[in-house]
Formats: structure tokens, C-alpha cells, sequence
């Protein structure tokens, strides 16, 4: 048995849960503020939740393309095309999953008093350590419930991480697209195996954002 899909699935959901730390977090806090434009922000922020996996895959192929300027700079830094590869996967499921970061961190940066921010500026904080002795460290539960939602969720995306890497063993086929293969020539071993390696891969990472998220 093949069990690449699974190497495959890990290392892309990790370095997608890695990028959506790296963008989710400021605009968590972002959002989290009171500020003229904070609903169209939130708006956008909804849309990977609600466009259609396709539509999601294409416009993500129009932005990461060869010919598009991130396209252009990605392949001039590493000599390759990010389409159709890991990589490329890794950003489609980053862009999915990152609602889910937002939604968890804004709570918890929601939580953190104005007035608590007032008093550590007064005590002469800068923003550094603001960011890194009180609002990071307050809000570490929601982060790390968003984290392992964000995980949960990249590990398990198909529509977005099909369109923009396809589905070539060995190279960007994940779990999701294994079983849908297997399923197509009916490996009834290698569905079932996948199916439950995935399912409790979600199940312990819901369990775990579950957990921290009642500890808020």
C-alpha cells in the first residue's frame, strides 16, 4: 500500500497551518477592534467558508499562476512554479482554513480589556511588548484552538487543493484525493485505511481545539 497520501497531507496541512498563523493572527486582531470598515473585512474574511471549492481553486490558479506577479516572484526565488505542487497545495488549504484562525483568535483578542491594554501603556509597554507579555499570552487559548481547527481543516481540504495542484501520486496527492481514487476503482483496503487515519487525525485535533476552547 501506498501510504505517500499521508506523508503528503501532513506535510501540506503543516506548513498551511503554519501560513495561516503568519496572516490569521493580525487580522484576527485586526478584526477584533472597533474601526471604521471592520464589517467588510469580516465580510471578506467569511468568503473561503462560503464560495464554492471550485470557484475558490480558480481564482487562488489566477493568483498563484506562473504568468501572476506572486507566481512570477515565487519561481524567479525557488526556479519553480507554485501550481501543482505541495507547496501550491499548502497555500489553497491555508486560504480555507483561515477563517477558521480568525474566528477563534478574534475571540480571544476580543476578550483582553481596553482597559488592561490602557494600564500596561501607561506602565511605559511598547507595542513589542504588549504583543508579546499580554495579548499574545491572553489570548493563547483561542490561538491554539484556532491552530488546531486550521490544521483539522487543511488536512482534510479536496475542492481548492485540487484545482490549484491537482492530483499526482507521489508528489500532491493527499489523503482526500486518495480515497477519492480508490474509491473510483474500488480499493475498498486503502479507502478504509485512509478514511480512519483522516478521521481520527480530525477528531483528535476538534477534540483538542474543543478543550482549549472551553478553558477560555
Amino acid at each position: 500500500m501506498d501510504w505517500s497520501p499521508l506523508a503528503i497531507s501532513l506535510k501540506t496541512a503543516t506548513l498551511a497551518t503554519a501560513i495561516t498563523v503568519i496572516i490569521g493572527i493580525p487580522v484576527a486582531y485586526l478584526v477584533s477592534r472597533q474601526w471604521r470598515g471592520k464589517a467588510f473585512v469580516s465580510g471578506l474574511v467569511l468568503l473561503p467558508l462560503v464560495l464554492p471549492p471550485t470557484v475558490l481553486g480558480y481564482f487562488l490558479l489566477v493568483v498563484l499562476g506562473k504568468r501572476s506577479p506572486l507566481g512570477a516572484v515565487y519561481q524567479s526565488i525557488f526556479h519553480q512554479q507554485l501550481v501543482f505542487t505541495w507547496q501550491g497545495a499548502a497555500v489553497a488549504a491555508s486560504i480555507a482554513s483561515i477563517p477558521l484562525m480568525i474566528s477563534q483568535a478574534s475571540v480571544g483578542f476580543s476578550s483582553i480589556g481596553a482597559d488592561v491594554i490602557g494600564a500596561a501603556k501607561i506602565d511605559g509597554a511598547g507595542r513589542l511588548q504588549l504583543l508579546r507579555y499580554m495579548i499574545l499570552p491572553l489570548a493563547r487559548r483561542s490561538l491554539l484552538a484556532g491552530l488546531a481547527l486550521a490544521f483539522a481543516r487543511s488536512l482534510g481540504d479536496f475542492g481548492a487543493t485540487l484545482m490549484v495542484a491537482g492530483n499526482i501520486p507521489g508528489s500532491t496527492q493527499t489523503m482526500p484525493l486518495a480515497i477519492y481514487d480508490a474509491l473510483q476503482i474500488d480499493d475498498t483496503k486503502t479507502v478504509l485505511v485512509f478514511v480512519v487515519t483522516a478521521s481520527l487525525l480530525a477528531i483528535g485535533a476538534t477534540m483538542t481545539a474543543s478543550y482549549f476552547s472551553e478553558k477560555q
